[in-house]
């Protein structure tokens, strides 16, 4: 898709289209009314902006959309309009051993039981083991400071699910995002 697709895509398209990134509401209506764009940083500035508005019910249902990290199956059936998008997302998990997965699901387990929610991180390029490690280290976080975590690490997700959408990693490596 390009930039120019993108702004002249009618609302209940933009909106699908930007559902695949972010599943807030609040955040896909207003990234929606924020078109058009003239460029793609003007767009990553938009979600920023718009991020930084978003509150914890916002964060809460953006993280619902989430399949939990290690849980393979759940990412093929549940999130399959967001296979382009996520599909690689979980790549380091694929090369995990039981032991880790098995570690990954139990912490994913007692995660949620403490703050509610799924473990939320931008899995891109990072191994199972890796994302165990932060796992691990974020369960000691107090709650309020653990929300502000996950939705910045959320808001990476988007932002690298943005550029993929326009076809544009480069921006990533190169650290806009």
């Amino acid at each position: 898709m390009t930039l120019n697709e993108l702004n002249t895509l009618s609302e209940e398209q933009a909106s699908e289209t930007f559902r695949q990134c972010c599943a807030s509401g609040q955040w896909v209506e207003s990234m929606v009314a924020a078109r058009p764009f003239a460029n793609i940083e003007s767009l990553l500035i938009a979600a920023n902006a718009v991020w930084s508005h978003c509150q914890k019910p916002d964060y809460l249902e953006a993280f619902d959309a989430h399949p939990k990290i290690g849980d393979i199956n759940s990412l093929k059936e549940k999130y399959r309009n967001t296979q382009t998008m996520a599909g690689h997302e979980q790549s380091g998990v694929d090369e995990a051993n039981e032991k880790t997965l098995q570690a990954l699901a139990e912490g994913n387990e007692q995660y949620e039981r403490q703050f509610g929610y799924i473990f939320i991180v931008c899995a891109t390029g990072k191994s199972a083991s890796e994302m165990l490690t932060l796992l691990q280290e974020r369960l000691s976080n107090e709650p309020e400071e653990e929300l502000s975590i996950a939705a910045a690490e959320q808001h990476k997700i988007t932002s690298i699910r943005l550029c993929k959408m326009l076809k544009n990693t480069s921006l990533a490596k190169e650290g806009v995002i």
